[in-house]
């Protein structure tokens, strides 16, 4: 090797180790964050992404409502925690009357004590006054294991056996009248015929509610009901069954009373849901490779009317007012229909519509939105269970199209991953309630 070419490649070394360095010093100060695709926020715009931002960077305007965390990752004011001890199949919240706590008697202080006068007799300084009682929430859950009925309050939560009556493997439970009846489901022996039962529960008394071996007795629906819902005052059930000839719907009363067709249909893959009082909703079965399509049913006049469809993965959530339609897609987008009008919403986020609850004046939704959205065919990939999300707490307001982070499960003291389904509120929409698909426990959200 000449002088000359031994020169230029030292040189070239020399270049090669300075770039190799320069590369990896810069890259540690100022590398971009990583691609999250599929992160399950706002689309159009979303001031959480982080794509395309360096961690020095600093953070665009926040107009979404959200509460930032505090310095031990906690979202402040959050008041999550887990109500049942075992899985559940279904649960009812109800307004229960229970005694006011009364605050010691301190000494000194008046009382309504007889207290003895100077000839010996008693005379009372004040009359006697009845023991001060509440209504306040309450909930009741039946055990997906041995069907035996829990209760407990909701602000107090004190779990307590109601029932002792065993009906095994309970997929399926609801609470009627004010959580005085209940309606379970599951499979006979054979693991292929679906029974229903419903039973009206025993009355409880104030200051006697502590029996725990209480009967439920009852009756039976028709065998293989396809899907069963529950009227917005929980007074009536509408329930699909086939036929030779198809599909019928029928209502009655939660103890199977009063039974009146008000649907019938050739074609037999429905989805029901019971909205408002005037609207029960009808859902051809979702998937993500077919369109799917939506009917409203006037339960008084037996009417059938396509509300909107031929949308792929089409999933629905009426709105108590019987005006909006919470709709998803094969993409999990959410928006929102007006019956009247016909116009569309938008709402930015990606969760499915049975992830989420309105409230009772139809201008709020409560969701459970997932952190993340993997790959595959929605929603029947989560149908089968073969993609299970790990969910925060979500309130959308639609009047301002406000959103906030109500709650973020992993991020408090023992957080776990949630995967929300059923959602419920309160009459006072004090408490949210939710059921976790991975494991079936139920937990409450205090929302105040």
């Amino acid at each position: 090797m000449t002088r000359r070419n031994f020169i230029l490649l030292i040189i070239v070394l020399v270049i090669v180790t300075i770039s190799i360095f320069g590369y990896f010093s810069f890259s540690k100060k100022g590398n971009l964050m990583p691609d999250e695709g599929g992160t399950n926020f706002f689309f159009d715009f979303n001031p959480f992404n982080n794509k395309g931002k360096t961690p020095d960077s600093t953070d665009p305007t926040d107009v979404s409502g959200y509460v930032p965390p505090d310095e031990n990752g906690e979202v402040r004011n959050m008041k999550l925690m887990k109500v049942s001890s075992m899985p559940v199949a279904g649960y009812g919240i109800f307004m229960k009357e229970r005694f006011k706590e009364v605050p010691a008697i301190v000494a000194g202080e008046a009382t309504n004590v007889a207290e003895p006068t100077a000839e010996g007799s008693k005379s009372a300084t004040s009359k006697p006054v009845a023991p001060m009682t509440e209504f306040v929430p309450a909930v009741r859950y039946v055990a997906r294991a041995t069907g035996n009925i829990y209760q407990t309050f909701v602000d107090k939560v004190d779990e307590r056996k109601f029932s002792n009556t065993i009906i095994p493997k309970v997929y399926e439970a609801y609470f009627g009248n004010k959580a005085e009846s209940v309606i379970m489901r599951y499979l006979k022996e054979d693991e292929r015929t679906i029974v229903t039962f419903i039973g009206s529960l025993p009355k409880e008394y104030l200051g006697s509610d502590t029996a725990t071996d209480n009967e439920i007795k009852g009756s039976f629906l028709p065998d293989n009901i396809k899907d069963l819902v529950l009227s917005p005052d929980s007074s009536s059930i509408f329930y699909l069954l086939n036929n030779k000839d198809g599909a019928i719907g029928v209502t009655s009363g939660t103890l199977g009373e009063k039974k009146t067709q008000v649907f019938d249909s050739s074609f037999t893959e429905w989805l029901s849901s019971w909205p408002s009082s005037k609207m029960i909703t009808i859902n051809s079965k979702p998937s993500g490779l077919f369109p799917g399509y939506v009917y409203s049913i006037d339960p008084s006049k037996k009417d059938l009317t396509r509300i909107l469809g031929g949308i792929n993965g089409l999933t629905t959530l009426g709105s108590p007012n019987g005006k909006l339609i919470l709709y998803g897609d094969n993409n999990l987008l959410l928006n929102v229909y007006n019956v009247d009008n016909g116009e569309i919403e938008q709402i930015g986020v990606k969760t499915l519509p049975e992830k989420c609850i309105w409230g009772s004046v139809s201008d709020v939704l409560y969701c459970a939105v997932p952190r993340t959205i993997g790959g595959g065919m929605y929603p029947d990939s989560w149908y089968k269970g073969e993609v299970s999300f790990s969910d925060e707490i979500w309130r959308i307001d639609l009047n301002t199209g406000n959103t906030t982070k109500m709650a973020d499960p992993v991020s408090v003291e023992g957080g776990m991953e949630i995967d929300g389904i059923k959602l419920g509120l309160d009459s006072e929409e004090n408490y949210l309630f939710f059921i976790n698909k991975k494991d079936s426990y139920l937990w409450k959200l205090n929302l105040k």
